[in-house]
């Protein structure tokens, strides 16, 4: 599936924001299972968030230091 470049590049950030958004109504809801739910869903889009931010990172420093390299 194609995304055009800002939706993809924001998309860490909006997992981000859903985690943290999910894990502030985990304080608030108190109806049956929904905090659980809430925090065990907010941890994963926070998780989630970081490793595609720090994947993207890695991969554009890797792929710099490459596209520099002469010794070949």
């Amino acid at each position: 599936m194609w995304v055009s470049k800002p939706i993809y590049e924001s998309l860490p950030y909006f997992y981000l924001l859903a985690g943290v958004v999910s894990l502030g109504l985990s304080l608030y809801l108190d109806y049956w299972y929904m905090p659980t739910i809430c925090f065990v869903f907010g941890f994963i889009c926070l998780v989630a968030g970081l490793v595609v931010l720090l994947k993207r990172r890695d991969h554009r420093v890797t792929d710099r230091r490459v596209g520099q390299r002469q010794d070949y």
